[in-house]
């Protein structure tokens, strides 16, 4: 059965035979297997047989050619078969098996041949058992054949493929292969040169049945790592195939070959290959044997219709394929000759040494006369003064002296004639050792790293077998996998690595090493360095007219390297751009900035820099304003003084400049002193501050200090001292304005009255009501130092009359009287009676209201309702007097009356309504109506709405309008430049009830000009006219109806 090969859609194909050829004996079945892997297809591969390049096989299927297809859904693998049954002349030729699936194609090509029964060692697929039922006889020799024309086979075989080289020997008669191909391998020459192999193989090799074979190459590099490939699969090593390494040659030893081994053979050395095929000598023609040649070696036994050879003394050269032919058949039989195996009594150790020490590998075989080769990892170990090897009856011994780690590898012995082979390792034990300047010293090696770089520390480590290497910080093990901070381990390397360093990167960190020898340690500090931190802290301390002096504290982390030095840089305030202040490093942290605009706020910031750069802006400083002093307060005098206080008043500085006044600091001292003493901590904003705790009697200097931003101003002091001592003052009030008139105020409303006083001591204030102590808890009162304050919270009219306010100092007085009245709106009026009727008017009479609300009446509003409507209409408001005539009465209609009076807070709730009522009679009246006379209405005719001048855009229709009124009927004519429009379609003309309509329809160019309206009848003749101008259409506009 044959595997073609298999598919897989992400990767390469992956055939066992991509280009194979097959002899098929005549009127034999041969079946083709492909297999297809599609655990990794989306849907089921379709599969093609091909013959020649375009012969569909599928379209001959039939008896003769069969087709299979199974799946396996555990494997997931299709199973293709061909079938060829009876192969025939015809069948021979190429063939090719085509997968596709999706985008993805590959194919498989081999050819079948077809061979014919010529010769006795051909192998017959249904032969049963060898069973010699006749004895071996000589065949009697075919009959001679006709000359054919002579053909130059050389020729043939230089350009045929060896795989082909089988089937032409068959074909023209040889029988000595081996010799065929030494004699082809002289007829080529030399082979083209290759870079990697200094000599290929050849192209084919011949072996006898169960002989051994070596396939050599040698390769320009001593070193270099070789591949040994049968029909493209990798060959591992085994008791059948062993590689040795000598030197630059590479050997691959085939024992026991039998019919498996007919294969084709690669060697690959990286991207280059050679290539062979080798040849097994059952294919090929043999000796017949009788009992004429077969001497003393082989006798002939005849037991009934049995057939027996018998070989004597049985070597490895009798092995082989027999064949015995009868006249009805023929069978066949493999001989195997098997040497005496040989026994290992002793097997070699592997063995773990030190350096200096001695390795002795030692075997013992059940043959004495056994030798056999030593190699170390494939290479044959040479002996020499170092080196002994020796063979003492069965036993083998190799020894070492002085051990080297050059020693340590894999030892193998190989008994010569026999596939089998002893190994052992050789393991060197090697104390493991870093490799640093100071790693046995107490001191630490530095690495300096700058933040953000990359740090790769490469430390060197020895020892055998290859320690285990560990990096750590601390008691945390820096593991080997990828990230920022990894470890990377070579063949006698470890490699620190840290990928953007970071500060907290920095600390000291440990590599430790060991294996069975021994242990190592070092220690490695890292140092990470960076650009500072920003300054802390900037801030303006003090300004003048021009500059400002900005102190900052130093950034709180250096980076690890000492600080430069400042750089600064202010701005406006609202403005993005900042400008440089110095651009040489300023290594103290107090700048004076000059330069400055006064009145203009300004902000800075400062920047550190160290060995490394320049750090990140600090926050910027509070706006500041670059401004002088101002002048001093003015007009400083003193505004009253007790016995411990002194209330000063003064007014602002003359001149303020750009930074205002933040606020005044007052001081004092007594008279001869220096001492100033701040009265006040914060500066206060008013215009005036009372100095208190003073001493009694004293005499005591004031002065007042105008503070900004840019400091204090020049002191404002009084030209004379002031005696600490409370001076008498008569009391006096000082009545508010609004409160010297009569207050009237509405019932409910609030009355709060503030009246200010004077005086010295403080006076004793009394309230009185119309001449009597005032006692009415629904009056509060409230009295301070300087003002007292009477309040109602609900005025009612028991509130209303005379309130005096007296203020006493010991016997001095003064005293105010407030009136207040509270009001209300009044009643009704009573008594509306109507006292006389007389043709369309009334007379009506009533008397004032009861209750007048508290304050005077100012009049009376009167109304009327007839008893049809029963709606009131007003006749008169702010009447004066308690009666009135009602005049424009309605004849026959019955009229009642009502009367609202009204004081300074609005019309009575109620009205007083007329106790009777006004009837206005009918009287008896002729009219006469005047004759009718009909009224001509013809006229001239005339425009009543003129024509208006229009501005339009091309393409779009337009409608110019009038109107004209006049009769008879007018005729109406449209002209344009004074020419009458008339049978144009474009134009359309409508008149609807005078007002008349000129339609224009799509309007170009040519349309503008003067449109004129005339009216035309008997009595005469009018006309209007105006403007139209038609404007070019827009490019857009065009191209969107053209659209």
């Amino acid at each position: 059965m044959l595997y073609v090969g298999g598919v897989d859609v992400d990767g390469p194909w992956l055939p066992i035979n991509r280009s194979v050829s097959y002899l098929v004996t005549a009127g034999k079945d041969i079946t083709l297997v492909a297999k297809v892997d599609s655990s990794s297809l989306t849907r089921k591969p379709a599969m093609k047989w091909l013959k020649g390049k375009w012969l569909d096989l599928v379209s001959k299927a039939g008896k003769h050619l069969q087709f299979k297809e199974s799946y396996d859904r555990n494997t997931k693998i299709y199973t293709y078969e061909m079938s060829i049954i009876k192969v025939v002349d015809g069948d021979a030729g190429g063939y090719r098996c085509e997968v596709t699936s999706k985008d993805k194609c590959d194919s498989c090509t081999f050819e079948v041949s077809e061979l014919k029964q010529r010769s006795a060692f051909l192998r017959s697929e249904d032969a049963g058992e060898l069973d010699f039922s006749a004895l071996l006889k000589k065949r009697k020799g075919k009959k001679p054949e006709e000359p054919k024309e002579e053909v130059d086979v050389w020729e043939i075989l230089k350009a045929a493929k060896p795989c082909d080289y089988e089937k032409i020997a068959f074909q023209y008669g040889i029988t000595d292969l081996r010799g065929m191909l030494k004699m082809l391998k002289k007829m080529k020459g030399e082979t083209k040169k290759s870079d990697v192999f200094l000599s290929k193989l050849d192209p084919a090799y011949s072996v006898d049945h169960g002989k051994r074979i070596q396939l050599t190459v040698e390769v320009a590099d001593p070193n270099a790592t070789i591949q040994w490939l049968k029909n493209g699969q990798e060959i591992k090593p085994s008791a059948k195939y062993v590689f040795e390494n000598v030197g630059n040659k590479r050997t691959l030893t085939i024992n026991k070959c039998n019919l498996s081994d007919d294969a084709a053979y690669e060697c690959v050395v990286g991207e280059e290959k050679s290539s062979t095929e080798v040849f097994e000598g059952e294919f090929f023609y043999g000796d017949e044997l009788n009992r004429e040649t077969a001497g003393s070696k082989y006798r002939f036994k005849k037991d009934g219709k049995k057939h027996i050879l018998i070989i004597n003394e049985a070597t490895r050269e009798d092995i082989g394929t027999y064949y015995v032919f009868t006249s009805g058949g023929e069978s066949k039989a493999e001989l195997e000759v098997e040497e005496k195996e040989l026994e290992v009594l002793q097997s070699i150790a592997d063995l773990t040494l030190k350096a200096a020490e001695q390795a002795v590998f030692k075997c013992e075989v059940s043959d004495e006369k056994v030798t056999g080769k030593w190699f170390k990892d494939g290479v044959e170990v040479e002996a020499s003064d170092r080196i002994k090897i020796s063979h003492i009856g069965r036993t083998h011994k190799l020894t070492i002296d002085d051990v080297k780690p050059s020693d340590a590898g894999d030892y193998t012995f190989v008994p010569d004639g026999y596939a089998l082979s002893l190994s052992a390792k050789l393991n060197f034990l090697d104390p493991p050792k870093i490799h640093l300047d100071a790693s046995g010293s107490g001191n630490k090696n530095v690495i300096t790293v700058v933040a953000g770089n990359k740090l790769r520390f490469d430390v060197e480590v020895t020892g055998e077998p290859a320690p285990t290497v560990c990096w750590s910080k601390g008691e945390q093990v820096v593991c080997e996998a990828e990230g920022r901070v990894r470890v990377e381990t070579r063949k006698t390397l470890s490699s620190f690595v840290i990928d953007g360093a970071e500060r907290a990167d920095e600390g000291l960190y440990t590599i430790s090493v060991n294996n069975p020898a021994g242990e190592d340690k070092a220690e490695i500090f890292v140092r990470i360095v960076d650009v500072p931190n920003p300054p802390e802290n900037v801030k303006c301390t003090s300004v003048g007219e021009d500059s400002a002096t900005v102190t900052w504290e130093p950034p709180s982390f250096d980076g690890g390297v000492p600080i430069k030095g400042y750089l600064m840089e202010r701005k406006k305030t609202g403005s993005a751009r900042w400008t440089k202040l110095n651009f040489d490093v300023y290594e103290a942290t107090t700048y004076e900035a000059k330069k400055m605009i006064e009145g203009v706020l300004y902000e800075m910031r400062v920047f550190a820099v160290n060995g490394i750069g320049i750090s990140q802006p600090s926050v910027s400083s509070k706006p500041f304003m670059p401004i002088a002093p101002t002048g001093e307060p003015t007009h400083l005098l003193v505004d009253d003084v007790t016995d411990t206080t002194c209330a000063l008043k003064w007014r602002p500085p003359e001149k303020i400049g750009a930074g205002g006044i933040d606020g005044y600091i007052i001081e004092y001292c007594k008279e001869g002193s220096d001492q100033w003493v701040q009265a006040n901590e914060e500066p206060v904003a008013k215009n005036q501050y009372r100095v208190k705790g003073l001493p009694v009697g004293e005499k005591m200097l004031f002065r007042v200090v105008a503070v900004n931003v840019a400091g204090r101003s020049p002191p404002a002091t009084l030209s004379q001292a002031v005696t600490i001592r409370e001076i008498m003052e008569n009391p006096k009030i000082r009545v508010p304005r609004r409160l010297r008139t009569k207050l009237i105020t509405l019932v409910g409303e609030k009355v709060n009255l503030v009246i200010p006083f004077q005086g010295k001591p403080r006076p004793v204030v009394t309230w009185f009501k119309d001449d009597v102590l005032l006692e009415d808890k629904s009056v509060g009162i409230r009295t301070s130092e300087v003002d007292t304050i009477l309040f109602i919270r609900s005025a009612e009219r028991t509130h209303s009359g005379k309130y005096t306010l007296s203020v006493q100092i010991e016997n001095v007085s003064d005293s105010a009287d407030i009136h207040i009245q509270v009001v209300e709106k009044p009643g009704p009026p009573i008594n509306v009676v109507v006292t006389d009727v007389w043709g369309f008017n009334a007379a009506l009479e009533w008397k004032p209201p009861k209750d007048d609300g508290n304050c005077e009446i100012i009049g009376y509003t009167i109304q009327k309702s007839d008893k049809k409507t029963e709606e009131w209409f007003t006749i008169y408001e702010h009447n004066r007097r308690p009666s009135c005539t009602v005049s424009d009465l309605v004849m026959g209609n019955e009229y009642s009356f009502r009367v609202f009076s009204e004081n300074i807070c609005g019309l009575s709730e109620v009205p007083g309504i007329s106790k009777n009522t006004a009837v206005i009679t009918k009287t008896d009246l002729l009219f006469k109506s005047p004759p009718f006379q009909e009224k001509d209405m013809s006229s001239s005719p005339k425009f009543t709405a003129p024509l208006l001048d229009r501005s339009v855009i091309a393409g779009y229709t337009v409608a110019i309008s009038c109107a004209v009124r006049g009769n008879p009927k007018p005729k109406i004519i449209w002209m344009k430049n004074n020419m009458t429009i008339e049978g144009d379609p474009k134009f359309l003309m409508q008149n609807n009830q005078g007002v008349l309509t000129l339609n224009i329809r799509k309007p170009s160019l040519f349309d503008g000009g003067r449109y004129s309206c005339k009216a035309v009848n008997e009595f005469g003749e009018d006309s209007v006219e105006c403007k139209l101008e038609v404007r070019g259409m827009p490019g857009v506009l065009k191209l969107w109806q053209s659209e």
